[in-house]
């Protein structure tokens, strides 16, 4: 199959599964590419899609050892693979973020949120040691890119985030990119502010209920709040099978059928790099993504390849080329490794004889 979409060749069998299993292919004709979940998820085998069964056995067995928990493996919107208890709801961490670039893009195009307004005129400030006037002049683009050029302490931090903060004043904004939940605690705050909701009810009501997710509830979010920021941050707890839905919608470009959920350019501008991360991957507006001339440590995506990802491993990838989204959810640290991640990444490409597997980020130099 090399060259083409991987599982193209078997997919009128496989709608056929989808269409037992009370799919739909979505509006103006049946394509591969079209296919949604209904109720429940459809199914497909490895050997019905043309995957190496064995191949995926090895994944399976490697996703254990490294401590998943949940995995899921979303072919042509079909469940090509998923073991662990896809259904059990888990914190996701900065997951949580992704989720929230969702409905800023319905906000935007509401009108309810414009990027290029500053702190200052939001009147965002936060506790002493407050923002300076420099600080102020950072826009709404430039905490969705994690480039504020603001420092303040921030909920929810990891100790390697802290770490790495640098000095206040140090970066004018939009200048420098730093992976910084101050950015990103604020756009939850700034969120809530405009569309006069919690971002856990309005999920619910513009993403979840849409799409169908089988397991969230508003009660499925929490604030962490604290002395050191006036801004909370926002984590979710989901299933594996509800976050690969919300995966499947933005591979399918903010559409769910004939609906427009999210919108498509605002999904073009969250998933393509506006930055160089210091993990050497790209970042758009709360997704990592990866780069035209590829060569991404560890998570070696086929170009146009993007991701959400959050502590302790957990990860949900979406792979346009090959109308893929493989979710990986943990509950429990140390948690896999980004290389981990990468070589499950690859078995799962290699069982599926993608064109473009991309390196496998463990493969041992051959011996000179």
């Amino acid at each position: 199959m090399k060259g083409r979409r991987i599982g193209t060749v078997l997919w009128v069998g496989m709608l056929a599964c989808l269409v037992a299993a009370g799919g739909s292919a979505g509006g103006g004709g049946a394509t591969v590419t079209g296919l949604y979940p209904a109720a429940r998820w459809g199914r497909v085998t490895p050997e019905q899609a043309g995957w190496s069964a064995e191949t995926m056995a090895e994944a399976q067995a490697w996703s254990r050892s490294i401590g998943s928990r949940a995995v899921m493996v979303v072919l042509h919107g079909l469940v090509v693979a998923s073991w662990g208890p896809v259904g059990e709801k888990l914190e996701l961490h900065s997951i949580r973020k992704s989720l929230l670039n969702a409905l800023i893009g319905i906000a935007v195009r509401d009108h309810r949120i414009v990027l290029a307004d500053t702190l200052a005129r939001l009147g965002i400030d936060d506790t002493p040691p407050s923002l300076t006037v420099a600080e102020q002049h950072a826009t709404i683009v430039d905490l969705l890119e994690a480039r504020s050029g603001v420092y303040h302490e921030a909920l929810y931090e990891t100790p390697a985030m802290a770490a790495s903060r640098p000095p206040r004043g140090s970066h004018p904004p939009g200048t420098f990119w730093y992976y910084n939940n101050w950015d990103f605690n604020v756009l939850g705050t700034v969120y809530e502010h405009a569309a006069g909701t919690s971002i856990f009810d309005a999920f619910d009501r513009q993403i979840a209920t849409p799409i169908g997710m089988e397991d969230y509830t508003p009660r499925d979010g929490r604030y962490v709040t604290g002395a050191v920021s006036n801004y909370p941050a926002y984590p979710f707890r989901m299933s594996a099978r509800d976050l690969a839905r919300f995966a499947l919608l933005y591979l399918r470009h903010g559409r769910w059928r004939d609906r427009e959920i999210v919108p498509a350019g605002w999904i073009a501008a969250s998933t393509t790099a506006h930055s160089v991360t210091s993990i050497g991957s790209g970042y758009g507006y709360l997704w990592w993504t990866g780069l035209p001339t590829r060569g991404v440590p560890a998570i070696d995506l086929p170009p146009g390849g993007f991701w959400a990802w959050g502590d302790l491993g957990q990860y949900a990838v979406v792979i346009p080329s090959d109308d893929l989204v493989v979710v990986n959810l943990t509950r429990a640290a140390p948690g896999p490794t980004r290389p981990q991640i990468g070589h499950l990444l690859w078995l799962i490409l290699s069982a599926a004889h993608a064109a473009d597997a991309g390196a496998d980020p463990l493969a041992v130099p051959p011996a000179r």
